[in-house]
C-alpha cells in the first residue's frame, strides 16, 4: 500500500503564492497601511462604512489600541469613536485586551485598549483556498490521485460520521435528513426536500467550492458516501463548483415511502427540470473537469 508522509507533502510551497500580507513586517511598517486595507476591503468588513473600515485597520495594525489614540490617528471625535467601537464590540468583531502589568503603574485605572477577537479576524481576506489547492497539488504530486481520493472519501466520512438506515420504508427519507443536518453542521447549510418519486440533499453553500472546481474527486467521493449510507443509487443534478447555485443530490425513495408502486406525482417535472433547468443540469463528469483544469 503506498504510504506517504503529510510533512513531506505539504512542507515545500516554494514554488506556490499562497501567502497575502496582513499587518505590518517588521522593518517595513511605512507599507502596512496599504497591505491591511486591501485585507480589510475586500475580506468581511467590504460592506462597512469607510470610516468603520478604518477604525477595524487601525485595530489591526496597531491592536490593542486606545480609543482616544484611534480618534487621534483618524481625526475622529470621542463619541465617534465610541460609535463605532460599540458597534465592533457589539458584533463579536472587537474586544477589550488584558490590562498588562505596566499599564497598571501611576494613579487611577488605565485607560482600556481595544483589539480585534478571533471572530473578527475570521472576517479578513484569507487565502486559505490558495493553500488547500496547493497542498492537494502537492498530494497529487506524491502519491498521485489514489492519495486524493483516498482523502477526499475520509474527509466526507468524518463529517457524515456513523450515519446509517436501519432499511425500513422512510428509512431512506429519514436518513437523507440526517445527512443534511450533518453538513450544515460543517458549514454546507444543506436541507432535503420531496421532488418527484424522490428526495433532494441540497447544498446552498460548499465551503471547498473553488478546490473541490480543480479537484472533483472531493465530489465525487460526497456521492459516493451518500450512496453507500443511504444504500440506494443517488444522481448528483449539480454542483457549486461547476458553477450552479447549490449542490443537488437526487436521492430514490422506495415505492412503499412514495405510497404507490406507481411512478409518484411529480416525476415527471423531475425530469423536465433535471433537463431544462440550468442549475440542474447533471454536473461535469470527473474526466472534463481534469482536462479543463489541466
Amino acid at each position: 500500500m503506498l504510504r506517504v508522509s503529510w510533512v513531506d507533502a505539504l512542507v515545500d510551497f516554494r514554488h506556490t503564492s499562497v501567502v497575502k500580507t496582513i499587518g505590518a513586517v517588521p522593518g517595513q511598517e511605512r507599507g502596512a497601511g496599504s497591505a491591511t486595507n486591501a485585507v480589510v476591503a475586500s475580506g468581511g468588513f467590504a460592506h462597512e462604512s469607510r470610516t468603520r473600515a478604518e477604525v477595524v485597520r487601525l485595530l489591526l495594525e496597531q491592536g490593542p489600541i486606545t480609543a482616544s489614540a484611534v480618534g487621534t490617528t483618524l481625526g475622529l471625535s470621542a463619541a465617534g469613536v465610541r460609535r463605532h467601537l460599540d458597534v465592533l464590540l457589539e458584533n463579536g468583531d472587537a474586544e477589550v485586551a488584558a490590562t498588562t502589568r505596566y499599564q497598571q503603574r501611576g494613579r487611577g485605572r488605565p485607560a482600556k485598549q481595544y483589539m480585534l477577537s478571533a471572530a473578527g479576524r475570521e472576517r479578513l481576506s484569507h487565502a486559505y483556498d490558495d493553500l488547500a489547492t496547493a497542498a492537494m497539488r502537492e498530494l497529487r504530486a506524491v502519491g498521485g490521485n489514489e492519495i486524493i481520493e483516498r482523502f477526499a472519501d475520509r474527509r466526507v466520512r468524518s463529517i457524515i460520521g456513523s450515519i446509517s438506515h436501519d432499511g425500513g420504508s422512510d428509512a431512506v427519507e429519514d436518513t437523507a435528513g440526517r445527512i443534511a443536518e450533518a453538513l450544515t453542521a460543517a458549514g454546507y447549510a444543506a436541507s432535503t426536500r420531496r421532488v418527484g418519486s424522490g428526495v433532494q440533499i441540497c447544498q446552498h453553500h460548499c465551503p471547498v467550492s473553488h478546490v473541490a472546481a480543480e479537484f472533483p474527486e472531493l465530489c465525487e467521493a460526497e456521492q459516493a458516501v451518500f450512496a453507500e449510507v443511504l444504500g440506494t443509487h443517488v444522481q448528483r443534478l449539480a454542483t457549486i463548483a461547476n458553477g450552479d447555485c447549490a449542490c443537488t443530490t437526487h436521492v430514490p425513495l422506495p415505492a412503499r415511502a412514495t405510497g404507490t408502486g406507481a411512478p409518484a406525482a411529480g416525476e415527471e417535472q423531475l425530469e423536465h427540470q433535471t433537463q431544462s433547468s440550468p442549475a440542474a443540469q447533471p454536473a461535469a463528469g470527473p474526466q472534463r473537469l481534469r482536462e479543463e483544469h489541466a
